[in-house]
């Protein structure tokens, strides 16, 4: 009754590298399936895509919904690499993912300022540097077609 677990939510790097003790906790967001627990393997490290690769990638590669759990019967111990760029660096979609037909689906925006706007926002945070919306199948890189949001 005296831990806590970390609520749901995206991380606002570039790419999050976790490792876990031998104790589960760490949950991901699978449409379809709701909640799943990843399992702890010996020596292995997590990789977590975070909201500025998905802008980076103009919603390629979409960040993960996750969060941890309490395991009220043993320690769970994680520590938590967050990569992401120099505070001031504007992150866009990149240019070859961006033509015609695929417009950038994100705003120019840095860390500093996606930070700000993920404090202020928080699961919103994605949506408000918005440009455009996918059409159809959003998160689905096969269908990358967008629409002014409005």
């Amino acid at each position: 009754d005296r831990a806590m677990g970390l609520a749901a939510h995206t991380d606002s790097t570039i790419l999050t590298i976790l490792h876990q003790n031998n104790t589960s906790g760490l949950q991901v967001f699978k449409e379809g399936n709701g909640w799943v627990t990843v399992p702890p393997l010996p020596g292995a490290l997590v990789i977590n895509v975070g909201d500025l690769l998905h802008i980076l990638s103009n919603g390629l590669y979409p960040s993960v919904l996750h969060r941890a759990v309490v395991n009220r019967t043993r320690h769970r111990l994680s520590v938590a690499y967050l990569y992401g760029p120099p505070s001031g660096v504007k992150i866009s979609p990149l240019s070859k993912l961006v033509d015609q037909g695929h417009p950038p689906l994100y705003r120019p925006v840095t860390w500093s300022e996606y930070l700000g706007t993920k404090a202020k926002h928080f699961d919103k945070a994605l949506s408000s540097v918005r440009l455009c919306a996918p059409r159809i199948g959003f998160g689905n890189p096969k269908d990358r077609n967008s629409v002014p949001v409005g």
